[in-house]
């Protein structure tokens, strides 16, 4: 039976960041807006992390039943190491689907946005077939592209238009720039993992790149992530703090360019999850200041 530790391990908390950034960003949008609301931010940040952990655990289990975490240099997984069996790791995604389900129909009431329920379902259904069922669209290079739509556009927008009933260019900048942090952070995980994938067929978007243009592709987010404000909104000079951002990115760029061992691109996962805190608190600060 697996220890409580281990299901902690397998939830990968380094990539929560990447749920909750979104939401403090769409917020910041909103309360520009003068629409700020406590109680809908905290109903869309359940949302989110229960997608994460959901699509963490999701990926566990359909990675490990097709044999592709056999040999594995990243993070702890529960399948893949028979520290539980399949059918729990499973169940454990859909429980916390389910969660993510009932946080997000309560925000959907509470908000009478009833046209939403069909942008949860499509979350979910996205979040399972990432890695699950017969044709999974990460095994095809079209995981950036997901990550960025629901992780950035989604999640950004949705947070903003459920408390203040519209969007905003600062709204828009937010997301854009959070879908690109997290779609950077999926690339440092998948160049990781390009020599594993090869082997069991799985053509991620770094596998189709290839090693060095994926590698790039990694400083190259970040950086348009950060111009996206300032881009959108050259109105508000407090944004322009969010230029420090290039100096943290510097760390985790370098190693991406540098290490010639896989195991070295680990700690870049954290990097990544600190620089989109960063982004959201810097975001936030520009536009209350």
């Amino acid at each position: 039976m697996a220890s409580f530790s281990q299901w902690v391990a397998a939830a990968r908390l380094r990539t929560l960041p990447m749920a909750i950034a979104p939401v403090v960003v769409g917020s910041a949008a909103a309360a520009e807006l003068e629409g700020f609301h406590l109680g809908k931010a905290l109903l869309a940040l359940i949302v989110a992390l229960a997608l994460q952990i959901g699509v963490n655990y999701s990926n566990d289990y359909s990675d490990g039943i097709r044999g592709t975490d056999d040999d594995r240099v990243g993070p702890f997984r529960m399948t893949g190491s028979g520290a539980s069996t399949p059918k729990t790791v499973r169940n454990m995604a859909f429980a916390f689907f389910g969660a993510a389900a009932v946080a997000g129909l309560g925000l959907v009431i509470w908000s009478q946005l009833w046209w939403l329920i069909i942008v949860g379902v499509a979350a979910i259904i996205a979040a399972w077939f990432y890695t699950g069922g017969s044709k999974p669209y990460g095994y095809l290079g079209l995981g950036e592209v997901f990550v960025f739509v629901f992780f950035g556009l989604v999640a950004v927008l949705g947070t903003t238009y459920t408390q203040a009933g519209e969007v905003s260019g600062q709204a828009w900048a937010g997301a854009v720039g959070s879908g690109l942090v997290s779609t950077a952070l999926l690339m440092a995980n998948n160049v990781r993992d390009i020599p594993t994938d090869i082997e069991a067929g799985k053509l991620t978007l770094a596998v189709r790149l290839g090693d060095t243009a994926a590698r790039w592709s990694y400083p190259i987010m970040l950086t348009v992530a950060v111009a996206a404000p300032l881009f959108f909104v050259p109105q508000q000079p407090w944004l322009w703090l969010m230029l420090l951002l290039l100096v943290v990115s510097l760390r985790p760029s370098m190693i991406m360019l540098e290490a010639k061992e896989r195991g070295e691109l680990i700690p870049v996962l954290k990097m990544t999850g600190l620089f989109g805190v960063l982004y959201a608190i810097l975001f936030t600060l520009g536009l209350l200041l």
